[in-house]
């Protein structure tokens, strides 16, 4: 970690354990070395700090492209090993720094649901996390958070002082799918991008808030 996203993450886990008497279960999941895919649900704004604050690990976060515009902002945001990516979250350049910061040896979190969740529960998964992790080489762990929309959804203007949890799951891998992938005409592929995100969502379905 550089200086200033240790200090980012000491602050976020400190303001998780007091305000949010937060919880973590399974980080020991995660790998502390090489690129791996955190692939988790989408509740909060709190979400991607929460998900980053209960590793020791430093990660890779998505931000619009448009805040890196502002000097001091899209300063801190590189600090903190932020990828720029366009309104809806993907495009091609985005996805070409995804891709180089995993080889790179980094992790990065992504959300199969695309965007926040407007009532709290778990949403479809889209085909992008799908495109992402077969053209990489990494593993997935899925990543589930829980309270964060109560503590601060789409219709609160305040955190609220909800305790809230995140649990990591064993990693998946997708080599068969991966395999086949090199080979298949471009409607199979499709199809195994939605394939691959829908059995993300549904491990990050299977994960619960308590231990084991």
């Amino acid at each position: 970690m550089n200086p200033s996203y240790r200090i980012g993450w000491i602050g976020f886990r400190v303001m998780y354990a007091t305000y949010f008497r937060w919880r973590v279960f399974g980080a020991e999941n995660v790998p502390q070395t090489g690129g791996v895919i955190l692939a988790s649900n989408h509740a909060s704004f709190l979400d991607p700090p929460l998900v980053g604050a209960g590793l020791n690990r430093d990660i890779n976060y998505l931000a619009r492209e448009s805040l890196f515009r502002f000097p001091g902002i899209g300063a801190l945001l590189r600090s903190w090993n932020s990828v720029p990516v366009d309104r809806d979250g993907g495009g091609a350049r985005g996805l070409k720094i995804i891709l180089e910061r995993l080889l790179a040896g980094g992790a990065i979190i992504l959300f199969p649901e695309g965007t926040r969740t407007p009532d709290g529960q778990l949403q479809p998964a889209r085909s992008g996390i799908g495109l992402t992790v077969i053209k990489s080489d990494a593993p997935v762990v899925p990543v589930r958070v829980f309270g964060t929309f109560d503590a601060y959804g789409k219709n609160h203007k305040f955190p609220r002082p909800y305790r809230v949890a995140v649990k990591y799951g064993e990693p998946l891998h997708f080599e068969k799918l991966r395999a086949e992938a090199k080979n298949c005409d471009k409607a199979r592929l499709k199809e195994i991008y939605q394939q691959v995100a829908d059995e993300i969502m549904a491990a990050i379905a299977k994960l619960e808030p308590k231990a084991g």
